[in-house]
């Protein structure tokens, strides 16, 4: 294993257990391009926001932002057009998308996201949210699964659809840290229906906690029809991938299960799946690759559409 893999494998273990453990059933050679991908994923995301593998927060993370986004276009478009780097991040990423002949335009559909973090944008409705979540996340699921082989257009909008449930999963567990960094990403036609504040500082006041808990409960029952989608794009994959695609929704699924279950007082810790569950339900769902070609196949009708 060279240092650019290496480097890839390292990240996806510091980054996200979920992910990691996902990954480790899918043959060694999609498992090294994943990682990769991953890493160079990662990396951008903890440029923009000021973290460290997702977490941590330095207080003036806002400062130079704009800056930081045009370099790594700068860095992703010279690693893309085959410019040397020493940077493992980008060269990984290079090698994963010339292997797998990954349209450029995706990579850059995920930094268009990190702009909207950017700019601050307001999400108004849940389409808002749609968007921002394809362009940080669903894009992610479709280079994912072209590293799996997939072409055709229906099972990539599925593999768009779990991306999206991820990312809708990720914002619900997090209302209370985003808003202690001054972000909303839960709509704010959510979060005025169910009398909750729209601004950040509000939001994260303990007494509005109940209120801001319905809205992402709310999410979370959209980000359910989007996980029930991606279920039938696995039929499409060969059983290792299935395997790894049904098992990192299964755990990250069961992230929203226990918020669900928690009510507002999940948010005084990290909400997540133990350890124990995690591989419980990777084990679990070696039945539902195997039965993957029994998933009723349904439309899509009034899902997000791709750009």
């Amino acid at each position: 294993m060279d240092s650019i893999t290496a480097h890839g494998h390292e990240s996806i273990k510091k980054g996200s257990k979920s992910f990691a453990l996902a990954s480790r059933v899918l043959p060694p050679e999609l498992r090294d391009d994943a990682s990769m991908l991953y890493a160079w994923c990662r990396y951008c995301d903890d440029v923009i926001d000021g973290q460290e593998m997702g977490h941590g927060q330095i207080a003036d993370y806002k400062t130079g932002q704009g800056e930081r986004l045009a370099q790594l276009r700068l860095d992703t478009k010279n690693a893309l057009d085959g410019v040397p780097t020493d940077n493992p991040v980008f060269a990984g990423l290079a090698r994963v998308v010339e292997t797998h002949n990954i349209d450029h335009k995706h990579p850059f559909d995920l930094l268009k996201g990190f702009e909207m973090d950017a700019q601050d944008r307001v999400y108004e409705t849940v389409d808002d949210i749609l968007d921002y979540s394809y362009h940080v996340a669903g894009v992610v699921g479709v280079m994912m699964a072209n590293i799996m082989g997939v072409r055709d257009e229906p099972t990539l909008d599925r593999a768009s659809d779990l991306g999206l449930a991820f990312q809708l999963t990720n914002i619900a567990r997090d209302v209370i840290d985003d808003a202690q960094a001054d972000r909303v990403f839960v709509p704010r036609d959510l979060l005025i229906k169910h009398g909750a504040p729209v601004d950040a500082a509000a939001l994260a006041q303990k007494e509005n906690w109940p209120a801001a808990y319905a809205a992402a409960r709310e999410q979370l029952d959209v980000a359910e029809a989007y996980y029930q989608s991606a279920k039938i794009g696995i039929k499409e994959l060969p059983f290792r991938c299935a395997w790894a695609i049904s098992a990192a929704l299964s755990v990250y699924r069961a992230i929203g299960e226990r918020l669900k279950e928690g009510g507002p007082e999940a948010w005084e810790g990290r909400v997540s799946a133990s350890k124990g569950r995690k591989i419980a339900l990777a084990l679990g769902a070696v039945g539902t690759a195997v039965k993957r070609n029994r998933v009723e196949v349904t439309p899509r009708d009034g899902f997000y559409k791709r750009p």
